[in-house]
């Protein structure tokens, strides 16, 4: 079965022509839609919602006066582009990857594991970053405490992985998910926002779980498969069982790179974090103190701290925060030296996203095609009526949206581009069940991660195979699948059911964020 999805998915084109291809299909669909007269009665404003074909004259003029304005207005554009100049300036001066290294260093062995997996719930504020820091960084934390490195890689791809929407900090995938899930809401509702801050208590008891949960899977599974495996001659062949962590993988020290002092932090970058976390505390106290008067112009109508400009606004909030601890560990090693510095990083960082915003060009045409065609919002109140008229409710619905988007993860691993092919959708569909979008959302972070670590498919797999292959040189795909699945599975099953208690206590999802 692996196989096949690996063929297949191959075959799958960039997700560029990928959103163009489905923006053909949408034309023939509304030109089809609309030559039927379908339609819809919206519950929510009492209207008669019809499809509008793209392929007619109105169409082509709407595809091309309204490209620019289409993605200029892409909500999570904005919101991605100014958090990620905050995170550039701490990537770039190097604060992200010590303070991962300060996580895993002089760390005992037992805890080594929860330790490395947890920490990755804390990378994901580093983006996709957190994959080429972590992962040889975990090979390196096992290897120092005579551990298989090869085991120390698994976790950290797992936990950076199928745990990637999970993190007890507010992440740029926030933004962009909650960019999404707006513009999907507002089909229905044209005032209706979320915050990167909707979901954020279920992500920071989602991160410790999971970070529990692989490290027991880890420990009790993977750790005995890894001990289990042939030691390998000095061709990469398989002779006599034998334990994975010992002579044959530590011989392999000098040609990785990877030593013990890599993960010792240096004086300067001790004082450097030091210096950084005390500024973040300061920061923090001075936007909590300026919150504190009930006539605040940081607090929102009536006073409001959930409707406050600090969380409504909180991309300008964290890019700021991002960028003052970057600049004050930058100045003290030494990766920052003069303002000029500060605007040279952010722009380094920004050149990395161009791949994501080339893709958002994309995807922003097909969503406003979506949405002037009324196909998405027909579909949505046609679905959402026959779910009611077969009387299924919100935990079987849930669990339609976990299998649906869980098998297209498979193939589609990128979590924006997905998201803006089933939000349309979903969110609508959901919302005139009476399900908010921030709920939704929270059911579709599932399905994103935790078949992320178990696809061929997934840039950062193929990567990671190349470290594992550094320490075992017969590994190939099948053997960093048998070792991801169990995790997998595990992270899926347990998310999942998570997700169903803190619907069924109702615990908020975030602030000002009910669950029901």
């Amino acid at each position: 079965m692996l196989v096949r999805i690996e063929r297949m998915g191959n075959k799958l084109p960039h997700p560029f022509w990928l959103f163009g291809v489905l923006s053909v299909v949408l034309a023939l669909a509304s030109w089809a839609l609309s030559a039927a007269g379908a339609s819809a009665l919206n519950p929510a404003t009492d209207k008669t919602v019809t499809v509008h074909s793209l392929v007619s004259g109105e169409g082509l003029r709407m595809m091309i006066d309204d490209a620019v304005t289409n993605y200029a207005t892409f909500p999570p554009l904005g919101t991605i582009l100014v958090v990620m100049l905050g995170v550039s300036v701490a990537d770039r001066a190097g604060l992200l990857p010590a303070m991962l290294r300060a996580a895993v260093a002089r760390v005992p062995a037992k805890w080594l594991t929860f330790t490395l997996a947890f920490s990755a719930m804390v990378a994901h504020v580093a983006s996709d970053a957190a994959y080429v820091v972590l992962v040889p960084l975990g090979a390196m934390a096992f290897k120092a405490v005579g551990r298989s490195p090869m085991l120390g890689a698994v976790v950290a791809f797992v936990s950076v992985s199928a745990g990637y929407d999970a993190s007890p900090l507010v992440t740029p995938t926030d933004a962009v998910l909650s960019g999404l899930t707006t513009a999907a809401a507002q089909t229905i509702d044209p005032d209706y926002v979320v915050t990167p801050l909707s979901n954020y208590f279920f992500s920071i008891g989602s991160s410790v779980v999971l970070a529990v949960v692989v490290t027991v899977v880890t420990e009790k599974v993977i750790a005995r498969r890894v001990a289990a495996m042939p030691e390998e001659d000095e061709a990469g062949e398989a002779s006599e069982v034998g334990d994975a962590g010992e002579a044959g993988e530590a011989d392999q020290a000098k040609e990785d790179g990877g030593t013990v002092d890599e993960l010792t932090l240096r004086d300067d970058e001790r004082r450097g974090l030091r210096r950084a976390g005390l500024a973040l505390l300061v920061y923090a106290a001075l936007i909590v103190a300026a919150m504190i008067p009930s006539g605040s112009p940081l607090r929102g109508d009536g006073g409001s701290i959930v409707q406050s400009p600090v969380l409504t606004g909180i991309a300008v909030v964290l890019a700021v925060a991002f960028l003052i601890v970057g600049a004050v560990y930058g100045r003290v090693v030494g990766t920052v030296r003069t303002a000029r510095d500060i605007p040279d990083h952010m722009a380094k960082g920004l050149r990395e996203m161009a791949p994501i915003l080339v893709l958002f060009f994309a995807i922003s045409q097909f969503l406003a095609y979506f949405k002037w065609t009324g196909v998405g919002e027909v579909m949505a109140i046609r679905g959402a009526d026959l779910l009611e008229s077969a009387g299924i409710t919100g935990p079987v619905a849930f669990l339609g949206v976990l299998v649906v988007c869980t098998v297209i993860n498979l193939l589609v691993t990128s979590g924006s581009a997905q998201w803006a092919l089933v939000g349309p959708v979903f969110v609508p569909m959901f919302m005139l069940l009476d399900i908010s979008p921030e709920v939704t959302q929270a059911v579709y972070r599932i399905a994103d991660s935790c078949t992320n670590a178990a696809t061929p498919m997934s840039a950062y797999f193929v990567m990671t195979l190349g470290v594992v292959q550094r320490y075992r040189r017969s590994a190939g795909i099948g053997t960093l699948l048998s070792l991801t699945l169990p995790l997998c599975l595990a992270m899926l099953v347990t998310w999942t059911l998570l997700f169903y208690a803190w619907w069924a206590l109702g615990i908020p999802l975030g602030p000002g964020v009910p669950v029901r």
